[in-house]
């Protein structure tokens, strides 16, 4: 079996877009439901020297429902983000190596301008499907910048430690993964 439906499922959280003051990224939603721990991907241009804000946000539908921060109504200890890992370079070329950035826990994951503004970025964060609060069940990730400086960026959300493996015809929809596919 491919590692596409035994080990991850891929989606969509943005596609490429100016992140502009006028054009953030408001992520689409995913549900958690398949899987235990999803990995937010990040892969940034470079543009502009302010900052970048990715905020993880918790749902309790695929649409309308209940939004929160990620670390609002927590059922875990450990619920937001303390750390995240990143590839930066002026131009990433596969020489890079990770670094770990710790931070304090929260929702929200700030890239400064003044260090990774000018130079070519991916972003990893993970979250683990224990951290949404009770009754949530999907998340997304949005992103916002004060520029107006172009800043090219998009994001994909990979989902693994599937629940059910399959076939990836046989992947369920990632919004209600209990659904029948049409």
């Amino acid at each position: 079996m491919e590692a596409l439906g035994r080990l991850f499922d891929i989606g969509t959280g943005w596609a490429p877009v100016d992140l502009d003051t006028a054009n953030g990224a408001t992520g689409k939603r995913i549900a958690m439901s398949g899987a235990d721990a999803i990995t937010f991907v990040v892969f940034l241009g470079a543009g502009g020297t302010e900052d970048l804000v990715l905020d993880l946000q918790q749902h309790t539908a695929y649409t309308g429902g209940t939004s929160n921060d990620l670390d609002a109504a927590a059922v875990s200890d450990s619920v937001g983000v303390d750390h995240f890992y990143i590839k930066s370079e002026a131009t990433l070329d596969n020489d890079e190596t990770w670094t770990r950035v710790s931070q304090s826990v929260a929702s929200e994951v700030t890239l400064t301008g003044a260090t990774y503004g000018d130079k070519q970025n991916i972003v990893v964060i993970e979250v683990s499907a224990a951290q949404l609060g009770e009754g949530y069940t999907h998340v997304s990730l949005n992103a916002a910048t004060t520029t107006s400086t172009a800043k090219l960026g998009s994001c994909l959300y990979y989902l693994h430690e599937l629940r059910q493996q399959r076939k990836p015809s046989k992947l369920p929809n990632l919004l209600r993964p209990n659904a029948a596919n049409a």
